[in-house]
């Protein structure tokens, strides 16, 4: 069994190429980290061009029992591409391409390290709309997209990754390369696609997606609702559920957020002073989109709304979703550390939630700041700390403990978008329950025999 770095390095040189090999001290620790700012050191990085490749580590990797971690940006917040048994860092930003846009069947061929953003942009130039669209999607890849079913502010309407991918290829534990979906038209059985959509890089690593594609929508409106309370912000969220109104985004701001964001970035029309919903409806015309919105206007009055106002041209709707995406970054000037979670709940338990998110900020002394995807219950809670400060991290912790019951308490669950990684392992069984972790270690264990494939996630 090789276990020498220095001599994993340099068989994999002589399996696919000195030029695919990172193993230097300053080069691996750049594959050492992610958005949790956690740190564990790999022994050696490929980079990739193809699956054949990936295939060939991969059986080194399985004869020699040596952990393979895939990685797509690293911009994940629970710890999915962190090496926390050393071995071997797959890293897939040589894999970018996008090999095919079907604009008659409305569907697209991609690798996986090709950037979310990136993806959408090619799409629409062909008049092609790609929904899933995380707050990182300038950033984050596909690859790591589906590892981890990534959400978006588009989900209120469209859904998550997982209502897009149409097949996957991916490379086993042992080398072997599986086909599923599209890529399988003769495939029957189990639906191995959905098994390894939101796996988080456990069971096998995905090297090419082809994603659903949908026309684009002619017309769409903007509106802006601030509040005086966070309680009446999120009735709104419940309201606009319960009339059956289907927004295409459905965004959530509290005050402290936004405030922040507004020292970040100039928006001269926005206000601080209170939390505030983003909502857009979309459609084919302004005779299908304007009713709906005049009735979102309506509930948004009901409960107290302070001020609305619609976004009048395509600059101040730009700087309205630049608030949005920068809410994440902006919080760094409130404190170094941010515990990031992203629970979600049914849309009609928000009051509910960010009652008891408040009520925890309260009971354990902390800054929590709250903003996400309202319109699918999916709220990212931040915990604005400093990890240095043993005293109030033990508090962070204790917070954390009782967010998540409360969460399973009102019908959700603990991850809406960022998955389980090794930072909510612990917490899994409080979800599933013993018999759910049991079968899932069984369907790890029936792709992945050696358990080399991104060990130390999803099970404590």
């Amino acid at each position: 069994m090789v276990r020498n770095k220095k001599e994993i390095a340099k068989d994999l040189e002589k399996l696919i190429g000195r030029e695919h090999i990172l193993s230097s001290y300053e080069e691996r620790i750049c594959y050492s980290y992610d958005a949790t700012n956690d740190f564990f050191l790999p022994d050696v990085v490929v980079l990739p061009e193809e699956a054949g490749q990936v295939s060939k580590v991969m059986k080194y990797a399985y004869q020699n029992k040596i952990p393979i971690v895939p990685r797509g940006a690293g911009s994940g917040y629970t710890g999915g591409s962190l090496p926390v048994k050393g071995g071997i860092v797959i890293s897939f930003e040589r894999m970018n391409k996008i090999l095919k846009i079907d604009v008659k069947e409305k569907y697209a061929v991609v690798e996986p390290g090709v950037v979310n953003l990136d993806f959408a942009q090619e799409a629409a130039k062909l008049g092609l709309l790609y929904p899933p669209d995380p707050s990182s999607d300038k950033m984050s890849t596909l690859g790591g997209n589906v590892a981890e079913n990534a959400g978006g502010l588009r989900g209120r309407k469209y859904g998550v990754t997982k209502n897009y991918v149409w097949g996957l290829e991916a490379v086993l534990g042992n080398g072997e390369i599986l086909q599923t979906g599209i890529f399988n038209p003769e495939e029957t059985g189990y639906d191995l696609t959905s098994l390894l959509i939101g796996s988080e890089g456990t069971l096998a690593v995905i090297t090419k997606i082809a994603l659903k594609l949908l026309p684009q929508v002619s017309y769409e409106e903007t509106i802006l609702a601030s509040f005086e309370k966070m309680e009446d912000s999120a009735q709104v969220v419940s309201d606009i559920t319960s009339a059956g109104i289907t927004p295409s985004i459905l965004e959530f701001i509290d005050q402290d957020t936004l405030d922040c964001v507004l020292e970040y970035i100039q928006v001269d029309f926005v206000r601080k002073g209170g939390p505030i919903l983003l909502i857009e409806i979309n459609g084919q015309d302004k005779e299908q989109v304007h009713p709906e919105m005049e009735k979102i206007e309506t509930i948004c009055r009901k409960n107290n709304a302070k001020n609305i106002s619609f976004a009048q041209t395509k600059e101040e709707k730009e700087k309205l979703w630049k608030i949005r995406k920068s809410a994440s970054a902006s919080l760094l000037r409130m404190a170094p550390t941010k515990v990031n979670e992203d629970i979600c709940v049914p849309p009609s338990q928000l009051p509910n939630m960010v009652k008891g998110i408040k009520e925890l900020g309260k009971k354990y002394n902390i800054n929590i700041n709250t903003f996400g995807h309202a319109g699918d219950g999916n709220l990212h809670v931040n915990i604005m700390t400093d990890r240095r400060n043993k005293e109030e991290m033990e508090r962070v912790e204790g917070a954390v403990d009782e967010l998540f019951d409360l969460t399973l308490k009102l019908e959700g669950t603990l991850s809406g978008e960022h998955g389980i990684g090794t930072t909510k392992s612990k917490f899994l069984e409080r979800e599933v329950g013993k018999s759910g972790i049991k079968l899932m270690q069984r369907i790890k264990k029936a792709f992945d025999p050696e358990g080399i494939i991104n060990p130390g996630k999803i099970f404590e």
